[in-house]
């Protein structure tokens, strides 16, 4: 995965060639080349791509791995203060705990914004069973409560709920 370095070094190389077709594009207006129109657009994509690049090597592009966390999925996020992730029936209770934890700080975003009173995030992870065939229910594991304030949390608050997920381990119908 390219880091924010790599970035800066291909916005410093897109730049260098955004210079170049602006050069070439003055040129071509000079002389009315017939394809100078193009030129024309093809800086203008070019110093578009650049500022792109340029702002990924500002923002780190990092994940935390979390060992013993399992792959989940994105349910809900309301962009604010409340996710839910979703998961395999066939998880261990450290790996709810692990998976929440990760989950939690790969959420978190400075553009998140806290509801009046409420500047934390809530990560619920939930996971569906069959009871019976032909019967879907969703049952949520485990949350986790994080603070909007700062990217560090050490504070964060697990909840397991060991009582679903001894459901997980009752032969279905």
């Amino acid at each position: 995965m390219p880091t924010t370095t790599d970035f800066l070094q291909y916005s410093q190389w897109s730049g260098i060639a955004t210079l170049i077709f602006a050069v070439l594009a003055i040129v071509a207006l000079i002389f009315k080349w017939g394809f100078r129109f193009r030129l024309v657009g093809a800086t203008g994509f070019m110093i578009v791509l650049t500022a792109g690049l340029f702002s990924l090597s500002l923002v780190p592009l990092s994940r935390t791995v979390i060992p013993g966390a399992v792959k989940y999925t994105l349910v809900y996020d309301n962009s604010s203060t409340q996710t839910v992730i979703a998961t395999t029936p066939q998880i261990t209770p450290t790996e709810v705990e692990a998976t929440l934890r990760q989950a939690a700080s790969n959420l978190y975003s400075y553009g998140r914004l806290g509801t009046k009173g409420n500047n934390e995030m809530t990560v619920r992870l939930r996971t569906v069973i069959h009871p019976e065939p032909g019967l879907s229910v969703p049952l949520y594991l485990g949350q986790i409560k994080r603070t909007l304030a700062s990217r560090e949390d050490n504070n964060m608050v697990v909840e397991l709920y060991l009582d679903k997920i001894a459901q997980l381990s009752q032969p279905t119908t």
